[in-house]
């Protein structure tokens, strides 16, 4: 991720696509690096077995995977986590072994609130096929 530009508030304009940063080929082993970093065992998430016996095809990413990779696609978009205002995300989808993940924000607004330059900003997690894994949004504050 460390590619990724980071954003000025005079240099960015409401609409604008931010460039966006792929995984590609997500695996079980992000899935449980996942879930012993955040203490999450679910076997959904990497016991195929379990996953079978309940109708799932295989294990999948646990949401907060997901998400949690997407905030810290946006915190290196704006400088840090100093700088983000508001961060949500509604869940859509699941990540599967073998997934390209796209994680995209869009401009959606400019203003200045409280002496701060802030952007608004649509966010999505799509797979290899265009489907929403994730959506949400974020406000950050960003240097001229």
């Amino acid at each position: 991720m460390s590619e990724l530009p980071l954003l000025q508030f005079d240099a960015v304009a409401e609409g604008e696509d931010v460039a966006p940063f792929v995984l590609e080929n997500v695996n079980r082993t992000h899935f449980v690096k996942y879930a012993g970093a955040s203490g999450d065992f679910n076997p959904m998430h990497h016991d195929d077995t379990m996953a079978q016996a309940v109708g799932y095809p295989s294990v999948f990413g646990h949401g907060m995977f997901s998400a949690g990779v997407l905030s810290g696609y946006v915190t290196r978009l704006i400088g840090g986590v100093a700088n983000l205002r508001k961060f949500s995300t509604q869940f859509r989808g699941q990540i599967w072994p073998g997934d390209t993940v796209t994680f995209s924000a869009k401009i959606t607004g400019k203003s200045t609130e409280n002496g701060e330059n802030r952007v608004d900003m649509d966010l999505a997690v799509t797979n290899q096929d265009g489907k929403a894994i994730v959506l949400g949004s974020a406000t950050a504050a960003l240097t001229s």
